[in-house]
């Protein structure tokens, strides 16, 4: 146990000797640093200094260079994820100047016919939805009763005519397409040495092309005629278009004819309609047959009468 104590107490001993040492000599270097300066800018000591010196300056030299490279890294990513951000926001700012575009497009064409049909009161409208059931036949609109909207109130575009309102709500209505073939509209070619007058309805075959019907075989009906509106019926005014004439068939029984119509209207791209909520045209006339010679009368199916 002595001996171990003596260890210790030598080497207690031991450690206050260097730290008395070393205190004497930070005590005689600080207060001897003045005179002893110059000898640390010698040329012997700088040349011994000189490889030290080199080492420091390479480390601070790579260790600069490593955090400059970090830091433009650094900078290089927040710049490119906020161009990112700024190409998505000119992306989305482009998209909608597009669009706005194409909607002042659309717009100016509507307000344009409706300067020009100065015979119709109309109501522009936004086909905001389809009918699920009959998409191809039947669409929704967003104006209702409150905007003046009555059933049987014809819908149509700058190109032509789109169909009939059958439903009406406070602010939306449905319109049933001349598509439809529960639709009926009075045809009529337009051309003036022909005026073949029919109906066109709706094709069950094919819900993209309704056709003219009750069209006489021996009629010059022709591929390329224009079909408006005839205005019989009393719901449709006359003369709004309907399409060209594709096809022309025989309709199976030898005595008429039909005619498929290419729609003017492109309804799978159907955005902004008009609604005829009044109109100033008149009506067409009826029919009256002419006077007859006396002697001559003859009935409604042509026969003389009394023979």
């Amino acid at each position: 146990m002595s001996r171990v104590r003596r260890d210790k107490n030598s080497e207690r001993k031991i450690w206050l000797l260097i730290f008395v040492a070393v205190s004497i000599f930070c005590i005689i270097f600080f207060s001897a640093r003045g005179r002893f300066e110059p000898a640390f800018s010698s040329p012997a000591v700088t040349s011994a200094l000189a490889p030290f010196q080199r080492a420091v300056a390479w480390a601070g030299s790579q260790v600069n260079y490593v955090t400059s490279s970090i830091w433009e890294v650094v900078t290089v990513y927040h710049q490119n994820e906020m161009l990112k951000n700024e190409v998505v926001q000119l992306r989305q700012q482009n998209l909608q100047a597009n669009e706005y575009a194409a909607e002042n497009a659309r717009l100016k064409e509507l307000l344009n016919y409706k300067q020009y049909a100065l015979q119709f009161d109309l109501t522009a409208a936004r086909v905001i939805g389809r009918d699920a059931a009959t998409w191809t036949s039947v669409l929704i609109i967003n104006r209702g009763s409150e905007d003046g909207i009555a059933k049987n109130m014809p819908v149509i575009t700058e190109k032509g005519l789109v169909g009939l309102v059958t439903e009406v709500s406070s602010n939306a209505s449905k319109v049933q397409l001349i598509l439809d073939p529960r639709t009926s509209v009075g045809a009529l070619v337009q051309r003036t040495e022909s005026r073949v007058a029919g109906i066109l309805k709706g094709n069950l075959t094919d819900d993209t092309t309704p056709s003219m019907v009750n069209i006489p075989i021996n009629s010059d009906i022709v591929e390329g005629d224009i079909i408006i509106s005839s205005g019989f019926g009393g719901i449709y005014p006359k003369g709004l278009m309907l399409g060209t004439v594709k096809k022309l068939e025989d309709d199976g029984g030898g005595l008429l004819e039909v005619a498929y119509i290419e729609p003017a209207v492109d309804f799978q791209k159907l955005e902004d309609v008009m609604v005829i909520t009044a109109s100033r045209e008149a009506p067409p006339q009826a029919i009256v047959p002419p006077a007859q010679t006396p002697g001559t009368e003859t009935d409604a199916s042509g026969s003389p009468i009394g023979r």
